[in-house]
């Protein structure tokens, strides 16, 4: 059996790589070119949305660099979870980018479409016969929530990724997968060890992450019958022990397991050596086949519409008493919401948080200090659309002159922008954290193949 080489050129497609790297990795003559297309990592929007969260010329530069790379290695590009959420809409946006710039290079294509929305229909019958359970944590399902849902796609994994491999596709639009499934798809076709090209796959699915130069990009995992090796390609980066090994922390909750459709990964007894100064060998990974073939669920759906204010505070007096200001200004503007606009706080939330003093941590921030300004961020969000613009509106002027105390001059603060409030629009929550049985792996997903 011949090793299997996978290159990755980045974590993610949108991010950006080094071109120099890249054409390194080329020269070493990898098998497949696979790079992840995005995540749930920035929240709800994108797959709430259907939109993509990076550019579309940043995504379409690095792609054509990318089909450049195929192009002279003859041999496969995949991406996956295409458009950062993987919904539908987001494969043929890709589709068209690709047809773009196959024009525009001059080449001819056979491009296979991973397609991984579910209708709610098909999710319903699936949860009425007790085939989706939840994950923890989750949301009580049921069809009312699910018919609230914007988009909801199934997460696929190694077998929907190699069903498209047989087509002989040479570019691979997927939809939502996992990070690691682009990578293992094809070792695990050749034969290489099951929980080596799962273990494999999940250290280079960030790319250069798992090296001592993050933003370089490009790394090349080689994986054979007993494990694999990566390496660096960027002249500036180094895979060690410590950065390999490491990597199986990143977005894990266990540092040892890795569920995916299929079964799970263990690493409990891997070992990680060096072989050269850029260049790690682990073995020791395994798999575990679970008794049903399960996919994750994710969807989202519309929470509600949001406006958001900010005003500085720099006089000392407020921006040692920022904390106390904005309680007084809390209770203040319910009471005048609820006097002018007859609304109840049932029917908005109204939330205030202090950059510069705890607007990341909340409650838990332990560091005690006075900073010479505060920004104080002020979110208001309503379940009816427009509500929360005019309750900012309302808000506007009390943000900008509210005293803290009765016997003052009335004060002043700053504004960075006119007008002060943005309105955000629809903001989305997540609606699904479940998993669906199925009775082949290809059940919940379809693949269409077309050549330019």
């Amino acid at each position: 059996m011949k090793s299997t080489k996978v290159l990755v050129p980045s974590g993610v497609l949108g991010l950006g790589f080094d071109l120099k790297a890249l054409n390194t990795g080329i020269k070493n003559k990898p098998d497949i070119i696979a790079i992840d297309g995005g995540s749930t990592d920035s929240g709800p929007f994108s797959l709430g949305s259907g939109t993509s969260k990076y550019s579309r010329d940043a995504v379409r530069s690095e792609w054509k660099s990318l089909m450049r790379a195929r192009n002279k290695a003859k041999i496969p590009l995949i991406v996956g979870s295409c458009g950062t959420c993987g919904t539908d809409s987001m494969v043929d946006w890709m589709e068209e980018i690709t047809i773009e710039l196959a024009k525009e290079l001059n080449q001819n294509l056979k491009i296979a479409k991973l397609y991984c929305e579910q209708k709610r229909d098909y999710i319903k019958i699936n949860y009425k016969n007790s085939r989706i359970t939840s994950l923890n944590p989750a949301p009580n399902l049921n069809a009312s929530l699910i018919d609230e849902m914007t988009h909801i796609v199934a997460l696929a994994g190694a077998e929907q990724i190699q069903e498209c491999l047989k087509t002989g596709a040479d570019i691979i639009l997927a939809g939502r997968t996992t990070d690691t499934a682009i990578i293992s798809a094809l070792p695990l076709m050749n034969g290489s060890d099951p929980g080596a090209s799962w273990h494999g796959a999940k250290i280079a699915e960030c790319g250069a992450l798992c090296s001592s130069n993050p933003t370089s990009g490009v790394v090349l995992v080689e994986f054979d019958q007993i494990g694999f090796t990566v390496e660096a390609m960027s002249e500036n980066a180094f895979c060690t022990p410590d950065t390999v090994a490491a990597h199986m922390l990143y977005e894990n909750a266990d540092p040892y397991i890795l569920f995916e459709p299929g079964g799970y990964m263990d690493v409990t007894n891997a070992f990680y050596s060096s072989i050269n100064n850029r260049k790690v060998r682990v073995q020791g990974a395994n798999w575990h086949i679970s008794k049903k073939y399960n996919v994750k669920l994710e969807g989202a759906r519309v929470y509600g519409y949001q406006t958001s204010l900010l005003v500085i505070l720099r006089e000392n007096f407020y921006v040692k008493n920022a904390m106390q200001w904005t309680e007084k200004l809390s209770s203040f503007l319910k009471k005048e919401i609820k006097l002018r606009m007859k609304l109840n706080t049932s029917d908005y939330s109204l939330e205030f948080r202090h950059i510069g003093i705890n607007s990341t941590l909340g409650d838990l921030e332990k560091s005690e200090r006075i900073p010479v300004e505060v920004g104080v961020l002020c979110i208001v969000t309503s379940k009816r659309n427009k509500i929360s613009t005019e309750i900012a509106k309302l808000i506007n002027p009390f943000l900008l002159h509210f005293p803290l105390t009765t016997n003052e001059e009335l004060p002043t603060f700053a504004f960075p922008y006119s007008p002060v409030h943005s309105d955000r629009g629809c903001v989305y929550e997540f609606s699904l954290n479940h998993l669906l049985e199925l009775n082949n792996p290809m059940d919940a997903f379809h693949i269409k193949v077309s050549e330019v």
